[in-house]
């Protein structure tokens, strides 16, 4: 479905570039939401939901860290991940070469420092931008062990070079961004940038296979096609059979009707990275045209609700776009003209016609390491 609409700046977003500018937008504003909704109810089972919020569960933002609208370290690193990824471009204009994991890695390093851990920077200008004069950035919202114990070891994971065998949600939750910048190789990008912290396949598969369906979705496919893309490139992958098999039984799980607290217990709890991917698919391919139906019922059960909240909101809300996330959880959600600038700046960079409106301001904003 195609709605004309007009972005908080006051840019037309008509024709092909606006779609594509509505999709990026609505794929980072979705997924602050989902977060946000699941940050009330992050480690509550769902009976505990039930008797906080009633028999529905929640149903609209609830307080969390101390205010409506709190996004959590999910969409932290998902913001860090766009940066680095806008960085990266930086330095490939520049440059004419880049590596964009490694860029990737010093914007997580950035990230790292906001959660009060002093970072092992490999040189002193990485430490730069504008992200980090955000003092809202600067709060510990739960961050994930493996990803604050990879970050401080002062190496770089990978996939041929694992730091570890965990694979919990903490590398899938914060690829979305690599779907929106076009063209390359997003399952493979997805994978690198998860390994950096979660070196078990299904922590980066799951990663992987996420950025190859946004990519879809940007590129015009329906969701469904999407995620058959997506499956035929993870078959490719050595080790894929965990994270298939979640995906498969989110997809006959899609059959059988409307999700209910449930339905998603049979898919897991979301901690672990192909659980999560798995929930916020069944929960995206139940909603129909409802941004609103989908993301409540990726963050109404007894799990990681902030996670699944999010994918399903990266996924829901590039595929639907900004106008049909509900008002009233976008008007107190945390970072909201950040967020929006960011994605505007990924439009500027690898959306149509990827012009720079103004190099040497972006330049110091996005400096390219």
């Amino acid at each position: 479905m195609q709605r004309d609409v007009t972005n908080h700046q006051g840019l037309d977003l008509t024709g092909d570039g606006g779609r594509r500018l509505a999709s990026i937008t609505g794929c980072l504003l979705g997924g602050a939401v989902g977060d946000a909704l699941g940050a009330a109810v992050e480690f509550l089972s769902t009976e505990q939901i039930r008797i906080h919020f009633g028999p529905h569960g929640v149903q609209d933002l609830a307080p969390a860290y101390g205010r409506l609208g709190a996004i959590t370290d999910d969409t932290q690193m998902t913001l860090f991940t766009a940066e680095g990824l806008i960085r990266a471009d930086n330095r490939y204009r520049e440059k004419g070469i880049c590596h964009s994991p490694t860029v990737v890695y010093h914007a997580y390093l950035r990230w790292l420092e906001t959660q009060g851990i002093h970072p092992p920077y490999p040189f002193p200008e990485i430490r730069s931008g504008w992200l980090l004069d955000l003092p809202d950035l600067w709060q510990r919202r739960a961050p994930g062990t493996t990803c604050l114990t990879a970050l401080q070891s002062g190496v770089m994971g990978t996939v041929d070079r694992p730091l570890n065998d965990r694979k919990g949600c903490g590398g899938v939750m914060r690829v979305a961004p690599v779907g929106l910048i076009g063209p390359g190789d997003p399952f493979q990008l997805g994978c690198e940038l998860a390994a950096i912290t979660h070196g078990h396949p299904s922590g980066y598969l799951a990663a992987g296979f996420l950025a190859l369906v946004i990519d879809a979705i940007v590129a015009g496919h329906d969701l469904e096609t999407a995620i058959t893309l997506a499956r035929d490139e993870l078959r490719r992958w050595p080790d894929h059979e965990e994270c298939l098999a979640a995906v498969e039984s989110a997809l006959r799980l899609a059959d059988e009707g409307p999700p209910t607290p449930e339905r998603v217990a049979r898919l897991g709890e979301g901690w672990v990275a192909e659980e999560a991917l798995a929930i916020a698919l069944y929960c995206a391919l139940t909603a129909g045209d409802s941004f609103e139906r989908g993301v409540l019922a990726a963050v109404n059960h007894s799990g990681d609700s902030d996670s699944t909240g999010a994918i399903t909101g990266n996924i829901l809300g590039a595929l639907l776009g900004p106008q049909a996330i509900p008002q009233r959880w976008l008007e107190p959600l945390e970072l909201r003209p950040e967020i929006e600038q960011l994605a505007l700046d990924l439009y500027h960079h690898f959306g149509n016609p990827g012009e720079i409106p103004d190099p040497t301001a972006d330049w110091e904003r996005y400096p390219g390491w």
